[in-house]
């Protein structure tokens, strides 16, 4: 496992940290992870078989590694920098991660503390009243909702935050959207590729500390970094690769309830 200093100059030649063990290949049996980086091959979760994640999307710093946290938050924090792009959780010694994330319009709309009372396995997803009333045309196909699978926008894992004990409808989440790690989108919370979130959520408890930086904090702390990334189009999904019944018998639910009953989670 490589140990670097997390700053703003050490990444451009690391490799992504082994954090998700796999099982061991039998003799003369194909390796699935052939071809991938470390920790984003193919994996088994859940009932789902989720793909690797290809290499061009893990170029430089857009993967997972271990290192020394230089930033400002105490030990046990999430700390989410949604301008610089990076998600740390923060551990003693060189042991702390460093995720990149993709940050939508509400991702970098919060800035400050709560803590994480809430985690799901393979959550689903409900539009809110808001977003199904200032944009019907996006939203509005999908009022239902979508259960969780490999189609839900929350991907394989959701964190939920709180402030003062209410949701505060600030999420971090798995997504299939690969393009959008290391990039700003138009919607949404803070992503997470579905390998990364898979391992965050093992790494916290229910109580964690969140932190989300400021915009003059990202710049005080990694002004290399700030505003990362390009402005991504939103993406457009045809309800029919959701709700067919073709979309449906490719993707059935998985061996436990992962639906999320109490809806209401921005894409």
């Amino acid at each position: 496992m490589i140990k670097a200093s997390l700053n703003r100059r050490t990444f451009m030649s690391l490799s992504g940290s082994a954090l998700l063990a796999g099982c061991a290949t039998p003799p003369n049996a194909p390796n699935p992870n052939v071809g991938f980086i470390e920790g984003y091959g193919p994996l088994f979760d859940s009932g789902y078989t989720l793909p690797g994640v290809p290499v061009e999307y893990l170029q430089g710093v857009n993967r997972r590694i271990t290192g020394t946290y230089l930033g400002e938050q105490p030990v046990g924090t999430v700390d989410v920098d949604p301008y610089a792009k990076f998600l740390y959780f923060v551990r003693e010694g060189a042991n702390s991660v460093r995720f990149p994330i993709g940050a939508g319009r509400a991702g970098r709309s919060f800035s400050g503390g709560g803590t994480i009372q809430v985690k799901k396995k393979w959550p689903g997803w409900t539009p809110t009243k808001n977003m199904l009333r200032t944009e019907p045309e996006v939203y509005g196909p999908f009022a239902r909702g979508i259960r969780g699978g490999l189609r839900s926008p929350l991907g394989a894992r959701a964190l939920y935050l709180y402030r003062g004990g209410r949701d505060t409808y600030y999420r971090i989440h798995g997504t299939n959207a690969l393009d959008s790690i290391g990039n700003s989108g138009s919607a949404g919370c803070i992503r997470m590729f579905n390998h990364d979130i898979i391992a965050l959520y093992e790494m916290v408890p229910i109580g964690t500390r969140v932190h989300v930086r400021s915009e003059a904090e990202s710049q005080r702390v990694d002004p290399e970094n700030f505003n990362r990334g390009i402005e991504l189009p939103a993406h457009r999904t045809d309800p029919a690769t959701i709700y067919s019944d073709e979309a449906i018998a490719n993707d059935p639910l998985p061996d436990f309830d992962a639906v999320d009953s109490s809806g209401n989670v921005p894409l």
